[in-house]
């Protein structure tokens, strides 16, 4: 019997497996597809964008340079000057509604607790990038993946969960869902998701034009919807405002697709081929909780929305490393108690406010007679200086703050990238899914107090370039600070918030 069996070996799927692989944990991932790679995970159709709070999370996993190489980058860290005391301006900011916003107009200033370090920017990548990267880091840690495995039935009782896939069962003490917007785990299990209807089809296609300089490149509103031309050869994207009408079980044919293109970008544009394409709604929804039982969902099988902005495999590595730790504490039986219930009360809301986002950029995209002066306003208000930082916090996964019941602004916050005067950085501290405990004091007063976790959190102790003004820190395994302290710490407090987040004491 495995601690934890997953569905779906995507992104959510295997970066969740090698986190409780990490703590120890025995895990078996069952996967549908057959093979590893498809045309839909490579370029073009496969492109993704992670934000910097994804990128920040493969760095403190050790696999930055890593999915740099696989994602073709140029290798730079940005930021990463060991003697910077600022960090650099952004170089990039999401869009908004297809809205392009110029980076120079970001008040750096107002980012909160940013620190110089090697993950400052988001990058472009594939699926099949990152799907490469998290292979081989699971793997290596002895995560078993079980391939061309569809689940047929689950059933759970007080102690296991049994998942019926290839024609086989897989015991297990837990079940994680991530397998995708249609989630079988999801509905099998019986998970409450609820949410909002489409405005509008979507298509995403490799073609053949007949004349492709009758539609010009990039992001394009027009009167009856939006087309996307990017500079792989053939590559196309569409939203159709049709109230989601097109029914997904039909094949896309060439001329379904000729008669959309031509209705959304006002041309007569003709097509000669279809190599791959498929669709897909801004359908917004999301489960009430995301654990029924010994089961759990991450991930798409836990929030669908629009594609808009980039933010669903953010979203899903953010949940992945939410639940990871947590769950390995429960298994181990050493979590408090309510650890496990605070995946849904942290990662819901921070669903929630994604499924807005979505649905505020479908809004303002939706044709009629007073969407252009609506366009207009909403452009003028995020081009400020103000709107376009507000969005450059939005969309950087930077920003998100849990609520853990504290007044100070970092806490519940990721934590910025300290760096000790030897040159060890936070990133480096976090590499192995513990706590850590940093202690900026000069006659380290928090030390008697950290060890009394040794184990569950690393302490570690020494002047650092910029502290911020804190005098101690506790940081959870997922890199959100849990407690802050000034230049004198309370050991109280602090045993308070580590009892709270790793159990009673270990030594």
């Amino acid at each position: 019997m495995y601690d934890v069996v997953i569905v779906g070996a995507g992104p959510v799927g295997l970066f969740l497996a090698g986190e409780l692989a990490l703590a120890d944990c025995s895990v078996l991932v069952l996967e549908r597809d057959r093979e590893r790679t498809s045309p839909w995970k490579a370029l073009p159709l496969g492109m993704r964008g992670l934000n910097a709070g994804s990128v920040e999370t493969f760095y403190r996993r050790g696999m930055l340079e890593e999915l740099l190489n696989a994602s073709s980058a140029d290798g730079e860290l940005i930021g990463a000057d060991p003697d910077a005391h600022e960090p650099p301006a952004p170089r990039d900011v999401s869009h908004f509604a297809g809205m392009r916003l110029d980076p120079a107009d970001i008040d750096a200033t107002a980012l909160p607790f940013r620190l110089p370090g090697p993950a400052m920017e988001g990058i472009m990548t594939s699926l099949e990038a990152v799907g490469t990267v998290l292979t081989e880091w699971a793997a290596g840690l002895g995560v078993q993946i079980l391939r061309g495995a569809a689940v047929e039935a689950v059933t759970q009782d007080g102690d296991t969960v049994v998942t019926r896939a290839g024609g086989r069962d897989h015991q297990a003490r837990w079940l994680v869902g991530c397998d995708g917007g249609r989630s079988t785990v999801r509905e099998l299990a019986g998970f409450d998701f609820v949410g909002t209807e489409p405005l509008f089809t979507g298509y995403t296609a490799r073609v053949a034009f007949a004349d492709p300089q009758k539609l010009a490149m990039g992001f394009h509103l027009t009167p009856a919807g939006m087309y996307l031309r990017t500079p792989f050869e053939g590559h196309l994207g569409m939203m159709d405002f049709d109230g989601g009408a097109f029914d997904r079980s039909q094949p896309l044919t060439r001329e379904h697709l000729q008669t959309v293109l031509r209705r959304v970008s006002g041309t007569d544009t003709a097509l000669t081929g279809v190599h791959l394409a498929s669709s897909f709604t801004d359908r917004a929804m999301q489960v009430t909780a995301y654990r029924n039982g010994r089961i759990l969902l991450a991930g798409d099988a836990a929030h669908i929305h629009s594609p808009l902005g980039g933010q669903g495999l953010n979203l899903g590595i953010g949940d992945s490393m939410n639940l990871g730790w947590k769950l390995a504490a429960t298994i181990h039986g050493t979590a408090p108690d309510g650890l496990l219930d605070t995946y849904t009360a942290e990662r819901h809301p921070i669903g929630a406010a994604i499924l807005d986002w979505s649905r505020a950029q479908v809004a303002t995209m939706n044709p009629g007679p007073d969407a252009p002066a609506l366009r207009r306003l909403v452009h003028d208000l995020l081009s400020t200086r103000e709107g376009t930082t507000h969005v450059f916090r939005s969309t950087s996964g930077l920003s998100h703050r849990y609520d853990l019941g504290s007044d100070q602004p970092l806490v519940g916050r990721t934590a910025p990238d300290f760096r000790l005067a030897d040159g060890t950085r936070l990133g480096d501290l976090l590499r192995e899914g513990h706590g850590v405990a940093l202690d900026f004091t000069t006659d380290q007063r928090l030390h008697d107090a950290a060890m009394i976790w040794k184990g569950p959190i690393r302490y570690a102790a020494g002047p650092v370039s910029n502290d911020l003004g804190f005098g101690a820190l506790l940081i959870r395994p997922d890199g959100v600070v849990a407690w802050t302290d000034d230049h004198d710490p309370d050991h109280e407090a602090f045993r308070r918030a580590a009892t709270r987040w790793f159990g009673g004491p270990t030594a």
